[in-house]
């Protein structure tokens, strides 16, 4: 019989009203079922579905090919540290560190649930967690985030894999998005920040307050000391930095798909500043490759940027560009025609950062064995502490049918779906699940889903005669369009093995088993489709249409992310 070893992280399940983050290794399971061992285990914790690193010192773009939207990234010592936008996915602020910027796990998280908490009980698609920075001042770790209907909040701690200080509302009102903090050489503190036309009725400009030293409330209205409108429309995401004397705001401009990374210095913190692009997409298949952050590495011999690049249903992923400085300019990518603007760089050798480090991927798969879920989960909402248990003795996930909420039109409104990103852009997802639906009840339901603005679930569902399997389709959810179903037979027992295989282009195959090993394709193929700011997520769930004093439940054995 064959051991299965893995490495198991702590994510986030509420008790009561709070929850903790812990960082664990959990103990290796008992043999393998023999009908599992045709839906192979992952042999260890670096994905096989996508590694950026090439060996031999070298690198491929992306680094991460998942949704690490609006990447931002410090050094602290020989530490690089990453955060991005996680908008209303819960927890928030997924942490990833390295050591080479190519080799990235999650570490952590800053945002147990969102605030305000019952504003983000439900699902409140593409708000939340918009482009935050990422800053180590005075041995604190600072993380500010722009929430476009609340205002900017600040979030800190001593270890940015432990647990973080609950946020701070350091500048209130609406459209406030796209923060940056700044402590200059004479203690001053500053914030940028960028607007949401949405909410504020203006954007493309950029706006700097003066903070308090402790960076808990700015200090005045702010001063405007960029305006995009004439050439760089849509300018956003702004990060503040100094050298030689100059301050420099590198900003994204001319929109997520199609723009390009423009940076700005000045002699004087409020300007006035010049401007100058210095990495579009060039002659390279990679569009729109902006928004992101400047590290050097630890002996401050070489400059690298971090940024994105979006690729609709998969979001927006990670690229990593070096960077060189020219006159007082930074040039990302490479320029081969010397202009002072560069383009992006699909493979090239790794940051020199003294040594060769293993290489390391965020978490896909999951064995369900620690007291823990893994650190690739986030519900889609503030969760409730009755939505799932975690039973590391059998080696389980159960997941609790709860009641689909009021008004309910289609899962775009449903809070307690458990999701991660896509993780590459070919890989195949299989779960093991068991169910047992409360008998006073029909059309209880629990399966596997692949979420966006389209989207599809194979499920098992419970009728007055038995479990039935049913494949599901939703299109244009964010507009309420009601779910097609297909029932696919009865089910012989309440076991079954759920797959769902993304090929390019997004295509995602549905297709189920009774004994793991021949499996059924279920549906016509589904495209996937982003959702509100985010790619497409695949995951699990359980849900009932009827309120009573107890629910049904589902029994997750694993989840597997493979070729």
């Amino acid at each position: 019989m064959q051991s299965k070893k893995y490495l198991a992280f702590s994510l986030l399940l509420l008790l009561g009203c709070k929850s903790e983050q812990l960082f664990t290794r959990s103990s290796t399971r008992s043999a393998t079922p023999a009908a599992d061992k045709a839906v192979s285990s992952p042999t260890g914790d670096v994905s096989q579905v996508w590694v950026a690193d090439q060996g031999r010192g070298s690198y491929k773009n992306p680094v991460l090919y998942a949704d690490y939207s609006d990447p931002d990234v410090c050094r602290v010592g020989e530490d690089f540290y990453m955060t991005s936008s996680s908008f209303n996915a819960v927890p928030g602020l997924q942490i990833l560190h390295s050591r080479d910027l190519v080799n990235w796990k999650i570490i952590g998280y800053a945002l147990d649930r969102l605030t305000p908490y019952d504003h983000f009980s439900k699902p409140q698609h593409g708000n939340g967690v918009w482009a935050p920075a990422i800053r180590h001042h005075n041995g604190e770790f600072y993380i500010y985030w722009g929430d476009p209907d609340f205002g900017i909040y600040m979030v800190k701690t001593k270890d940015p894999a432990g647990k973080w200080e609950a946020p701070v509302l350091v500048k209130e009102g609406k459209g406030l998005i796209d923060s940056c903090p700044f402590w200059d050489e004479d203690g001053q503190a500053y914030l940028v920040h960028g607007w949401a036309g949405s909410r504020a009725g203006i954007k493309s400009i950029l706006t700097l307050n003066k903070m308090n030293p402790e960076g808990t409330e700015v200090l005045d209205e702010g001063v405007m000391v960029f305006d995009g409108h004439d050439n760089h429309p849509t300018v956003e995401g702004p990060k503040f930095y100094k050298r030689n004397g100059y301050y420099y705001i590198f900003a994204p401009a001319g929109g997520v798909s199609t723009g390009w990374q423009l940076v700005l210095r000045s002699k004087n913190i409020y300007g006035p500043y010049e401007e100058k692009i210095v990495m579009d997409q060039g002659s390279t298949p990679i569009n729109g490759p902006h928004q992101g952050a400047w590290v050097d590495t630890p002996n401050g011999k070489e400059d690298w940027f971090v940024h994105f690049q979006d690729v609709e249903a998969y979001g927006r992923i990670v690229h990593l560009q070096p960077m060189q400085w020219k006159n007082d300019w930074p040039v990302i990518g490479e320029d081969n025609d010397r202009d002072g603007k560069g383009q992006p760089v699909l493979t090239h050798r790794k940051p020199a950062v003294g040594k060769n480090y293993p290489v390391a991927t965020p978490a896909e798969s999951d064995e369900f064995d620690g007291h823990k879920l893994g650190l690739q989960w986030q519900w889609h909402a503030n969760p409730k502490s009755t939505w799932a248990f975690l039973n590391p003795a059998k080696g389980q996930l159960r997941l609790f049918t709860d009641q689909l909420p009021e008004n309910y039109k289609n899962f775009w409104d449903v809070p307690n779906l458990l999701l991660q990103k896509f993780p590459a852009e070919t890989f195949t997802a299989t779960t093991k699940l068991k169910f047992t639906p409360n008998e006073k009840l029909q059309n209880e339901r629990t399966g596997l889903i692949v979420m966006g603005d389209s989207y599809g679930h194979i499920s098992l569902v419970s009728k007055s005669d038995g479990i039935y399997l049913a494949y599901t389709s939703g299109q244009k959810a964010e507009k309420g369009t009601p779910d097609t179903e297909e029932l696919l037979g009865k089910l012989n027992g309440n076991e079954v093995y759920f797959r769902v295989k993304v090929d390019k282009g997004g295509k995602c195959q549905f297709s189920y088993s009774e004994d793991g090993a021949q499996f059924k394709n279920a549906g016509t193929p589904l495209t996937a489709m982003p959702g509100k700011w985010i790619g497409a997520k695949v995951g699990v769930f359980a849900v009932r249409q009827d309120k009573i004093n107890d629910s049904g439940f589902a029994d997750y054995d694993w989840f597997r992310i493979t070729p």
